[in-house]
Order: C-alpha cells, then sequence, then structure tokens
C-alpha cells in the first residue's frame, strides 16, 4: 500500500497561507465572441459586460425553469431538446423565439452528426 503525503497548506516567503483564488464562470469570453462577429471593432465596458452575463444567466434560468416544469406536467424524467424547443417558444417573445429554436436546431443537428 503507498502511504498518502499530509496535505500542507502552501505558504508564501512570509509563511502566511496562500489562498487560492476562487473562479467565477461567467458568460463574458462567449459574449465577446458574438460582438466580434456582429461588430468587430466594438468593445464593451466590464459594467456591461456584468448586465449582459446577468441577462444570459436569468434567460437560461427561465429557459430551464420552464423546461423541467413541462417534464414534470407530461410525467416524464428525461429533459429532451423537445421540452427545451417548447419552453424557448413559452418563455421568449415572437420572431426572437423563432430565431432561437432554428439556431437551436441547427445545433443539435450539428452535434448528433446529422446531415452529413
Amino acid at each position: 500500500m503507498v502511504a498518502k503525503k499530509s496535505a500542507k497548506p502552501k505558504a508564501d516567503r512570509e509563511g502566511k497561507k496562500v489562498r487560492k483564488k476562487t473562479r467565477k464562470e461567467t458568460y463574458a469570453t462567449y459574449i465577446m465572441k458574438i460582438l466580434r462577429q456582429v461588430h468587430p471593432n466594438f468593445g464593451i465596458s466590464k459594467k456591461s459586460m456584468l448586465i449582459m452575463n446577468s441577462f444570459v444567466e436569468d434567460t437560461f434560468d427561465r429557459i430551464a425553469s420552464e423546461a423541467g416544469r413541462l417534464c414534470k406536467y407530461n410525467k416524464k424524467d428525461t429533459l429532451s431538446a423537445r421540452e427545451v424547443q417548447t419552453a424557448v417558444r413559452l418563455v421568449l417573445p415572437g420572431e426572437l423565439a423563432k430565431h432561437a429554436v432554428s439556431e437551436g436546431t441547427k445545433a443539435v443537428t450539428k452535434f448528433t452528426g446529422g446531415a452529413k
């Protein structure tokens, strides 16, 4: 049997404990990729990026909650693309829902390897 190393906290030069920086997951990189596609020479401020990140998180949460509710109503245990598509149609308004559904369908087709 191999002996385990004792986990000692790392210390800097003065002997103080070093705290590992906590990671915050954001959609910033994806927002920047879309901004570069739409307006290649535009930038975005930190505050605006925080607002956009909150918007994306909120929209994701609304769609996920609605899709979960649809599964519950239909007595299904699995959340499929169909429930997500219906949730998008219910949560997003008009033309935005149509574009989101078409983009989602395109993404699922690409992922599953359809249309070779």
